[in-house]
Formats: structure tokens, C-alpha cells, sequence
């Protein structure tokens, strides 16, 4: 498996299998925070999902795939602070607004700066015409987040700080997203850093996550909660592991920028399981975003 895909990088059939990839990472990023704004607090639930998936991680970290080399610990150790700050502003973001406002804004935040840092990690450029499919997805995203904040009636005097919050988790996933492609270009095994990643990003949320539960006046109850941590924590391997692979086979700008299409599957998924209204003016700006990053592969 990983001779096959080391194979492929480069290739024609490597970018039609990290597009692929990419796409299916942004359906799976939805359904991921849907999972988290969902039934219980994001806190809670984002505690329980890095719980469960440093403990699936961790045998196969220590006595399946290769140790890191070396070189592999500074990044790791970068990789571990980037991801504590976007997982903090991400989870603060989701308890002061509505999952349809806060998402897109983290979406449309984070592409742009992602594709930046993509040009001065690796030296990416996009063409004029890539360029005007960032702007056209970012038309929809951060249109969609308008859209929601116009109509929307719930939380709404919290709405201000969950946006800020938003933005600067935007930032977070521009800066997790180049370096996570560079520490998975820095090493032999493209798995030993998907291994080691899961392993080491899981273990700080849950202690987080603890001490809230038990600032709690009333708890909630445990079992439900491990449920959705070991649901989501598979999600969390299919999607990050999607994109990361993505990463590694193509140019990074292009996978981020298709992975917020999650924007629309997050649209869809929270009407038919959030209940939170869809309506044509929000499918049109949908539709935006899917042609903005249609523009952007067919411009490459």
C-alpha cells in the first residue's frame, strides 16, 4: 500500500486519486462537525473524539508502522501546538454560534491562507483562472455565512465573538494544513506520520474536555458521549487521512481549496439533521462554491 501510493505521486492517476481524496475529506469534515456541534457540548464531544482515536492510534504508532525519524519530532511537536489552538477556537466558536454561521466562515477563512502558505512552503503557484475560482468559492462561503447571520434566530447575541472566533480558527486550519503537508512530505512512510499524528494530537482535549465535565452542575452522561467519540473518531481517520494523502500525491492549494466544498455538504447536513432551514437563495450560494472549486482544478 504505501510503495503503491508513493508510486503515484507525481502522476496523472496520483492527481486524479488525491482530487478523489479531497473530495471525499470535505463530506467527511462535515458530517465531523456536525458530530461536534451536535447533541452534546463541543467541548465534551471533541474530548471524547480525540480520546477515542489517540487510543485506536496508539498500537499502531508503537508496533505497526515505522518510528519517525529523527527529524520528525520538531514537526510533530509543531504540528501538536497548532492543533491544540485550532481545536480551543473551534470549540469556543461552536458553543457561541450557530454550526451554519461559525462553519463557513472557518471554510472561507482558511482556503485563502492556506493557498499563501502553500506558495511560500512549497513554491505553488495558481493560474489567473485558479485564482478566480478562489474568489468565486470564497463569494459562496462568505456568502453563505451572511446569508445565515441575516435569518438565523438562535444565539444571536453571541453571534459577534463567534464569528471573531471563527476567523482566527480559519487561520489555525491554514497553518495546520501546510504544515501537516509538509510533515507528511518530510517522511519516508506516509502512514508513520498519520499514525503518530493521531496518536500524539489526542492525548491533551480529553484532560480539557474532563475538566469541564466536572465543573458541570449537571453531568452529562458518559456512555453517549463515548459514542460519539468512537463514531467521530473514525471519521476523523477517513477525513484528515484523505486530505493529508491529498497533500502528499498533489499540490496542497488545490486539495484545500476542494475540500471547502464541506461548505455545501455542512449546508445539506445541517437542514436534514440540525434542522436548520435551507432555502434557494442558500442553494444558490452553494452552487457558488461547488463552481468556484470546479474553476480552480479545471484552471490547474
Amino acid at each position: 500500500m504505501t510503495e503503491w501510493l508513493i508510486s503515484l505521486e507525481g502522476t496523472e492517476a496520483g492527481q486524479r486519486l488525491a482530487l478523489g481524496l479531497a473530495l471525499m475529506a470535505a463530506f467527511l469534515h462535515a458530517v465531523f462537525g456536525a458530530l461536534q456541534k451536535g447533541r452534546h457540548d463541543p467541548w465534551l464531544t471533541r474530548g471524547a473524539i480525540d480520546a477515542s482515536y489517540a487510543l485506536m492510534a496508539a498500537p499502531f504508532a508503537l508496533f505497526v508502522v515505522p518510528w519517525p525519524e529523527p527529524h520528525m519530532w520538531p514537526i510533530f511537536a509543531l504540528v501538536f501546538v497548532i492543533h491544540v489552538g485550532y481545536k480551543l477556537m473551534q470549540s469556543w466558536a461552536y458553543t457561541k454560534g450557530a454550526y451554519t454561521v461559525v462553519y463557513p466562515v472557518v471554510r472561507g477563512t482558511g482556503p485563502l491562507f492556506t493557498v499563501i502558505g502553500a506558495y511560500l512552503l512549497f513554491g505553488e503557484r495558481f493560474t489567473a483562472v485558479q485564482w478566480t475560482g478562489v474568489f468565486v468559492l470564497l463569494m459562496g462561503i462568505y456568502g453563505l455565512a451572511v446569508y445565515n447571520l441575516r435569518h438565523i434566530t438562535a444565539e444571536r447575541e453571541t453571534l459577534p465573538l463567534a464569528l471573531g472566533l471563527a476567523v482566527i480558527t480559519g487561520l489555525f486550519v491554514a497553518l495546520y494544513t501546510t504544515w501537516d503537508a509538509y510533515g507528511i512530505r518530510a517522511t519516508q512512510n506516509p502512514f508513520t506520520f498519520l499514525a503518530w499524528f493521531f496518536f500524539i494530537d489526542g492525548v491533551f482535549f480529553p484532560f480539557v474536555a474532563y475538566a469541564r465535565w466536572r465543573r458541570m452542575i449537571v453531568r452529562v452522561p458518559v456512555w453517549p458521549l463515548l459514542r460519539r467519540g468512537i463514531v467521530g473518531a473514525f471519521v476523523a481517520f477517513a477525513s484528515f487521512g484523505s486530505i493529508m494523502l491529498a497533500t502528499r500525491l498533489d499540490k496542497v492549494g488545490e486539495a484545500a481549496i476542494l475540500r471547502e466544498t464541506s461548505t455545501v455538504f455542512a449546508a445539506i447536513i445541517g437542514w436534514l439533521a440540525l434542522k436548520e432551514t435551507v432555502g434557494p437563495r442558500r442553494i444558490a450560494l452553494m452552487a457558488l462554491i461547488a463552481a468556484g472549486a470546479v474553476i480552480v482544478e479545471l484552471g490547474g
